[in-house]
Order: C-alpha cells, then structure tokens, then sequence
C-alpha cells in the first residue's frame, strides 16, 4: 500500500517517569480520520520494521501501542509482532459487539493487550480484565488529581491505568501518586519547576574539552592524558569499545588503543552521547531518549544527500537540540562553551542552513507538527522513507540508551 500518511508517537511514562513505551499513529490530516486499511497498514508497516527475522524484537523492552479497529483484529501483521510487546487501543463501545469480544479474547489468551477508550471508566464493570489490560483515563481540564482519585479507587490488579491528556508536571505527579501509567505528549519538553538549574557538571566539563582535543584533530597521547583525568570516563570508553565487539575477540585494556580502534569521528558521536548523559539536572529518562532519537532521525533523513561524513553533524544538531534543556541553560549559552561548525550552530539556533531542515522535520515527527509533509516534501523524501526511518531511529536509540 502505498504510503501517504506519517508516524507520529506519544511517550508513555510509568510513575518514575520512565519510557516504557510508545503510541505510534498515523497523523490525521484536516480533521481526516485514518480507515480501516490505513489502521492495518500501520500495524504491518511496524511489524515490518521492528520485528527482525533474525534479531527479533529491535525495541528492547518498550510496549507498543497501535489505533485498531475491529475489522483488523485478525490481521496477520498481528502474528509478526511479540504479542507481550503489542496494544491494540479500541473504543469501549466496539467491546459491545458480540464478535469483536470474541476477537479481543482470543487475542488477550494470545498474550496480546487490549487497550480501551472512549468508555466511562465507572461503568466497565468487574469483568473488564478479561478484555482489557489497559483502560485510557481521559482527564477534563478540571481537577485532574480528583479524577485520578477516582480512577485510582477502580484499579484492579488486572488492569493498567493509563491517564491522557497531562500536559502539566503537577498533572502527571498526580497519576503517579496513584500508580497511573501516562501518555505526556509535549510534557517532556517543559523543563519540572523546582529543578535547580546546575549547568555543567565536572564530568561535562572533561567531555567538553575531550570533544574539542577531538574535533582539532590533537594527538591520541594528550586525548589519553585528559581522559585518564577521570576515572569513570575512562572505565566507560573502555566498556563500550569492549561490548561494541571493537576488539574482534581480544579484551581492549588500554586507553590509547581504545581511541585508536575507535577512531575521531565515532569517538566524537560517543562523547556527544555522554554529554548528554551525564546531565544532573534531574530530567526525566525520556528527555535523553528523545534527544537520541531525534539524532538518529536527523541524521538517517540527510543520509542520501549528505557528503559522506556529514552525518556526524547531523547527529550532533539532533543530539544537541536539547541540550539545553538537559543543561538547564539557554541554548546561546550552551552553544559558547562548545566549539561547533557554523551550520550546525545556524541549525539549533534557528533551524536554517544545510542541516535545520532536516533537523527541524525530526522533530516534527515526534511533536504530531502539521509541518511533517511539507517539510518531507520540501527535502524530497517520500512518507515511506521518513516512516522507515523513523522506526529505524527508534529502534537504534534503545540500543544506545540501554
């Protein structure tokens, strides 16, 4: 089928704000809503490209959410995803239907899970766990910590709660309190008040000055004498060049042999990486893997019109767009302590040059911008390809952040 449509995903936090996984949905155009074949093509698109033959499931530990429509519950995509990594998300009223509650039961013996919407949470009655391993909370805009109360005082050991739409920190602390599960949209991008502003920590401050020694090209010994400063640093090179599989079989002991198997350029996008890691400003996990992701994206989309090597630089303006979010500082600030090119500079600040606009469509995917298919258009990148990618980035960004 051919693709028209983009992927979008939504963040789906437990109560300690951690990733657990994802909704990912077509983007409605125009008040259109997606059909049948579209919700279908969706879970057969994903299947595709997060399930490999012989890797298995890219997403490490993340759940899955996907829209369904009864009309698809026996879709054979359904058999190429892990049935405990997948939710299909219904509305309560589809469970009416006496074939479809049988078609959901199957599936929740299959070890699929069952999302539902759109119902009056109050009259799902007791036997809503043989259906139903997540019920969705829609909040009003009123006293959102009431509304959790109640939903609190119906959660069964069987079923999952999870809140939408929390669109203030205060809001999702109040499904938290409770135990809620909760999808946070554009919340992860808003700083928590009351979080001190630390700037750079000491660890920041060598990973700095590293990726400066490495951008100017300087000799391996004095990278090897400012790394030996810091002594987690170091112990860290040299576990990730060990797992990497850099050492072809022979454990890598020292330092110096470690950046030389590495080489400047990958050793760089490490650093960048941990520069981000290493942030003690208290944001939430899901910042990070945002940031990670949104490099990866940025990165894959300029593939094919990039001189070769570029790609480091899109990586880093995807990296580095929020930054200063995991810094706590404003973007200026944090773009003087590190030496960076200019286009990269121009891409961050204002989203121009020859990199911004892809930079600027990586993010569109994952904020549900209407910008999305203009600026695919503009870059000539087909829907497809931008979907692809997408699930590419995502799946990439476990592997890293994990």
């Amino acid at each position: 089928m051919h693709q028209t449509n983009f992927i979008v995903r939504e963040p789906l936090l437990d109560p300690k704000q951690r990733v657990i996984g994802y909704e990912l949905s077509w983007q409605q155009h125009a008040g259109q809503l997606a059909t049948d074949a579209d919700m279908e093509a969706l879970v057969g698109f994903v299947a595709e490209n997060v399930n490999d033959e012989e890797r298995g499931w890219l997403l490490r530990d993340k759940v899955l959410f996907l829209d369904a429509v009864p009309a698809m519950l026996s879709t054979d995509a359904l058999h190429d995803m892990p049935p405990e990594r997948t939710v299909l998300t219904l509305r309560a009223g589809d469970l009416s239907d006496p074939d479809t509650l049988a078609a959901v039961q199957g599936l929740r013996a299959g070890g699929v899970g069952i999302s539902v919407r759109e119902g009056d949470v109050t009259q799902l009655g007791k036997h809503i766990g043989r259906s139903a391993s997540y019920v969705e909370v829609r909040f009003s805009g009123a006293d959102v910590a009431a509304q959790a109360r109640t939903y609190a005082a119906l959660k069964q050991a069987s079923v999952r709660m999870v809140g939408r739409p929390v669109t203030t920190w205060a809001d999702f602390d109040a499904c938290a309190a409770l135990g809620l599960d909760a999808f946070v949209g554009k919340l992860h991008l808003t700083p928590r008040p009351g979080n001190p502003v630390k700037g750079m920590n000491p660890a920041q401050t060598i990973i700095l000055q590293l990726m400066t020694m490495v951008q100017n090209n300087e000799d391996i010994p004095r990278i090897e004498g400012v790394l030996k400063r810091d002594p987690a640093l170091s112990y860290k090179l040299l576990r990730f060049i060990n797992t990497a599989g850099f050492g072809s079989g022979r454990e890598i002991q020292s330092l110096r042999q470690a950046i030389t198997m590495l080489g400047y350029a990958p050793l760089y996008r490490w650093l960048t990486l941990l520069l981000a890691t290493a942030s003690s400003s208290g944001y939430s996990p899901v910042l990070m893997e945002t940031a990670v992701i949104r490099g990866r994206l940025a990165e894959l989309l300029g593939q094919k019109f990039m001189p070769r090597g570029e790609g480091e630089n899109l990586f880093v303006c995807g990296m580095f767009s929020l930054l200063d979010r995991l810094l706590g500082l404003p973007m200026k600030e944090v773009l003087d302590t590190i030496p960076l090119p200019d286009e990269v500079v121009r891409a961050l600040l204002t989203r121009g040059g020859s990199y911004g606009p892809y930079l600027a469509l990586a993010e569109a995917c994952e904020l549900n911008s209407n910008l999305v298919a203009s600026l695919a258009s503009s870059l000539d990148i087909s829907p497809e390809d931008v979907n692809r990618m997408h699930l590419q980035a995502l799946a990439w960004a476990q592997n890293v952040t994990a």
